[in-house]
């Protein structure tokens, strides 16, 4: 019996284009910059720089709370699903046995669960482990990016009128909030109102929260 020749490692069929200049020079500026407070109007909304801890996070969703009218962060964790106040930062409601169907949103087109507490009977769109996606803007300028200049850890970089790291100093305007360089990245968005910021990994979310009057739906009286 004649055996196969063992096959050799795979040869890449192009050769990766190297960096150029420009790139390397973005790529090394994104390296060096620290992580920094987020600039005024924005505040942490808890104390800790990594937010809350909430074990075997697999995405997050954005709510508005029918009385009080705060943004509510929904966290979907291997652990159940949990509800947030984006302003006090208060758990609002938890549920540790969600009903298998709807423990996680992958079982659905939109990629949503349903909301408990004051919003049961609702349902919301999760972004994380399973896709999906949260506004990267605000409608008064702010923008959020979230780059792997040493993969694989994620960076989170907040900005304001265009001062993505592309243009202006570090810091002044852009600031990288949040480097995920111990758990695996999920998630990073502002809410619909644009007063919230919410970063998730797979062990921690982390909130950012501004006055209504501080944002064009305020002062528009949305």
């Amino acid at each position: 019996m004649k055996w196969p020749k063992k096959a050799g490692p795979a040869e890449p069929s192009e050769r990766e284009p190297e960096l150029s200049a420009y790139q390397r020079a973005m790529r090394n500026r994104l390296l060096a910059a620290p992580v920094v407070p987020a600039p005024e109007p924005w505040q942490p909304v808890f104390e800790s720089t990594y937010g809350v801890a909430v074990g075997g996070l697999l995405g997050i969703g954005f709510a508005t709370h029918p009385g009080s009218g705060h943004d509510l962060v929904m966290v979907v964790s291997s652990d159940g699903h949990g509800l947030f106040d984006a302003v006090t930062g208060d758990r609002i409601a938890r549920d540790r046995d969600p009903a298998p169907e709807d423990s996680t949103p992958d079982a659905v087109a939109d990629l949503s669960c349903p909301g408990l507490g004051p919003i049961a009977g609702s349902r919301v769109r999760v972004a994380g482990l399973f896709g999906g996606g949260m506004h990267t803007t605000t409608r008064d300028g702010w923008a959020l990016e979230v780059v792997t200049p040493a993969w694989p850890n994620e960076r989170v970089l907040l900005s304001r009128d265009g001062g993505l790291p592309h243009t202006g100093p570090h810091a002044e305007q852009w600031w990288h909030i949040f480097h995920s360089n111990y758990s695996t990245f999920r998630a990073a968005g502002f809410s619909p109102s644009g007063q919230t910021v919410a970063v998730a990994t797979s062990s921690d979310l982390a909130l950012w929260t501004r006055r209504p009057d501080d944002t064009v739906f305020g002062r528009a009286g949305a």
